[in-house]
């Protein structure tokens, strides 16, 4: 079972001028392996956003899950906030992220979703959009099972033997 926080960066959304959808589209698409035990919605503040990830890490959270400010938005801080935290970043994640995103739409592109490390917790970024959610962690969810296990120490490396 991975301890799943999920964080919504939207200054509408934190003001109550917005419902956030791409919060509870995560929560609905996490299957019984994922337990979301934290929900936030933050506004657009670099800080904000990098104090509640390290509160988050330090309660031992395997995965944060953050949706929103990934764009090119002069308030759009999430990338730099999860910078802010992390130790190591895990750029396969949002690479892959993007190519299959790409594939949906050429606008994708403008997307600045990063993914990391913080100790034993994986943060990733996702897109605002609840559409860009769902595709985005449809394409990422299974294999992320497999990467979560790594970074708890209950499974071995991804690669087998080599002779």
């Amino acid at each position: 079972m991975f301890l799943t926080a999920i964080i919504t960066a939207s200054d509408k959304g934190y003001a109550g001028e917005r419902i956030d959808e791409s919060g509870p589209a995560i929560a609905a698409m996490l299957d019984e392996n994922y337990r979301v035990v934290s929900r936030a919605v933050l506004p657009d503040d670099r800080k904000m956003l990098a104090d509640e990830m390290r509160r988050l890490c330090r309660q031992s959270m395997d995965i944060i899950f953050t949706t929103g400010g990934t764009g090119f938005s002069e308030r759009d801080v999430t990338p730099e906030a999860t910078m802010d935290v992390i130790d190591r970043q895990a750029p396969g994640i949002s690479q892959a992220m993007m190519f299959h995103s790409l594939s949906v739409t050429p606008k994708a592109m403008l997307s600045r979703g990063i993914a990391g490390i913080c100790g034993h917790t994986l943060i990733i970024n996702l897109p605002g959009s609840p559409k860009a959610v769902r595709e985005n962690l449809e394409y990422i969810l299974e294999p992320l099972k497999h990467g979560l296990e790594i970074l708890k120490g209950e499974a071995g490396e991804c690669g087998g033997s080599i002779r």
